[in-house]
């Protein structure tokens, strides 16, 4: 077996994640492999115009593309050449048939699976890099396995073994190359027989060139696919327990920036994702909750899926409760007022913006006839293509002119410039009385006070 490595897939999850993989291994190829040619251009742009932003991306790239990171369209080329191939295919939630609105799509997964079975002529570890269901890789196998036979598809590689591990991502967008170069954990997951034992060694050892061995953890394949969507679940539900009570804390006068670092401190809690907000978005909490609510379902476990179903209830009042909220402060009418939305990106340092709340507010308030202008310094592009559908929006890259006339803003992104803005020179521009609904709760309210601004926050 080579030591060449290939994900297929150039998104969020194999590029970055080979990228480091590649500076950490020097000693070994490693691919990204995607059908999408447009998207494998980007990554190989003489001037780094990369597909995502992700901080600190760039400089990885820069040090190892061209010496042994290689991005390229040739999937079959890449499937032969390495014995090591990672599966990172898109798994959005399924939006027709059985388990609409709740199951994984799998159809990428599949025809992936199917594309390495025919291109493949040796034994080759495959290992599952994308979130999905608890058992897909027993699906993945029978596939692999599966139809060697003469005369069959793929008689070309008769006799070849197929191992299939489950090495699932615990990125954060905006942290990922830190997540990647100091992780908490690395989890890989397979077969309990001997040439499982043998993958998951193969892929220790990637990770074991700068990842302590202790954060390295081993797991039968079935448990590593349940942790992801656990751990994804359980970061979710503390996102909406905090917002829960934001919304009490609004009504009886507490503060629940205080009351989260109470919270936090006791050591069985802790603090992190104690932070009251606009509620979570990004292509990972609301899929895998849905996916763990729709593997409840299919185990008869109803009640919990009705529990994990809350959660997101629960994120998505929030943001039905912030154009509430901005409803009854602005007279009970938001026809014909412009609002400037401050950030579209689902969190900090990320251009992304699936599921970001920012787009269910933009929505909602464009059922009030609002005249919306959106404002962000990494996700315009993307705001754009999800709001093409809606007339009355416009896009500003400079947030000075998207508050020009605004009659009020509301703070989305807590990007780490908005608090350093000239508050001053903001307000002069907007129609008054000027209103700042700060959803993440990152300017300072009493300043803004000071200058003239009606303030809004989360759960004060």
């Amino acid at each position: 077996m080579n030591r060449n490595i290939v994900c297929i897939g150039a998104g969020y999850i194999g590029g970055p994640t080979m990228a480091v993989i590649a500076k950490m291994n020097p000693d070994r190829k490693v691919m990204v492999v995607d059908i999408n040619a447009e998207r494998i251009a980007a990554w190989n742009s003489e001037d780094y115009s990369l597909p995502i932003y992700e901080p600190g991306l760039v400089d990885v790239v820069k040090e190892v593309r061209g010496r042994n990171l290689f991005f390229s369209t040739d999937i079959e080329g890449a499937v032969k050449e390495c014995d090591i191939i990672f599966v990172g295919v898109n798994t959005p939630t399924k939006m027709f048939g059985r388990g609409a609105g709740r199951a994984s799509d799998l159809q990428y997964w599949e025809a992936t699976a199917r594309e390495i079975k025919r291109f493949a002529e040796c034994d080759k570890i495959v290992v599952e890099k994308s979130t999905l269901p608890v058992r897909t890789a027993a699906a993945m196998e029978a596939i692999l396995n599966g139809g060697r036979g003469e005369g069959e598809e793929g008689t070309k590689g008769s006799g070849i073994q197929f191992t299939v591990l489950s090495n699932p991502e615990f990125l954060a967008e905006g942290t990922a190359i830190k997540d990647l170069l100091e992780p908490d954990r690395v989890l890989i997951g397979g077969p309990q027989t001997d040439a499982g034992a043998k993958a998951i060694q193969a892929v220790v050892d990637i990770y074991a060139t700068w990842v302590p061995r202790e954060r390295i953890l081993t797991t039968n394949v079935w448990s590593a696919e349940l942790t992801k969507l656990a751990a994804n679940a359980f970061l979710a539900q503390r996102v909406s327990s905090i917002n829960a009570i934001a919304g009490l804390c609004e009504a009886t006068g507490a503060d629940v920036d205080e009351v989260a670092r109470v919270i936090g401190a006791d050591g069985r809690i802790g603090p992190k994702f104690l932070k009251a907000g606009p509620g979570f978005g990004g292509s990972c909490f609301k899929k895998d909750v849905l996916n763990l609510v729709y593997l409840c379902e299919s185990f008869g476990l109803h009640t919990a899926a009705e529990y994990w179903m809350g959660v997101i209830r629960m994120n998505q009042h929030q943001q039905e409760r912030i154009v509430s909220r901005l409803f009854a402060a602005m007279f009970n009418t938001l026809a014909n007022k412009k609002i400037a939305l401050f950030g579209f990106a689902f969190k900090a340092d990320t251009g992304d913006t699936r599921e970001t709340p920012a787009g269910t507010v933009a929505r909602l308030l464009a059922e009030e006839h609002v005249r919306v202008t959106i404002t962000d310094p990494k996700a315009l592009v993307n705001a754009r293509r999800d709001l093409a559908d809606l007339s009355d929006v416009t896009y500003e890259e400079d947030e000075y002119k998207a508050a020009e006339g605004a009659d009020a803003i509301i703070l989305m992104t807590d990007w780490r410039h908005y608090p350093t803005l000239d508050w001053n020179r903001i307000y002069d521009s907007m129609r008054k009385p000027a209103l700042v609904f700060d959803t993440r709760n990152c300017l300072a309210a009493a300043e803004l006070r000071k200058i003239g601004f009606r303030v809004l926050n989360v759960g004060k």
